[in-house]
């Protein structure tokens, strides 16, 4: 999965940008009422480890 589709996955199940930082952006979780890192290299795939602890900050996994 690449970074973009991440981000759409996210805010399809209601995690907001809170900000965006120099390389990466700052996601808020409504679910599990957390913030968490998303690096933003759009064209990239991610890596799985990246994926699983972005999956569970969200609450997603």
């Amino acid at each position: 999965m690449k970074y973009s589709e991440l981000e759409k996955l996210l805010k399809q199940n209601g995690c907001i940008v809170l900000r965006e930082g120099a390389n990466h952006c700052i996601w808020y979780s409504k679910m599990t009422n957390t913030k968490f890192t998303v690096p933003r290299h759009k064209s990239k795939e991610v890596p799985k480890g990246t994926f699983d602890v972005i999956m569970k900050s969200a609450g997603l996994k």
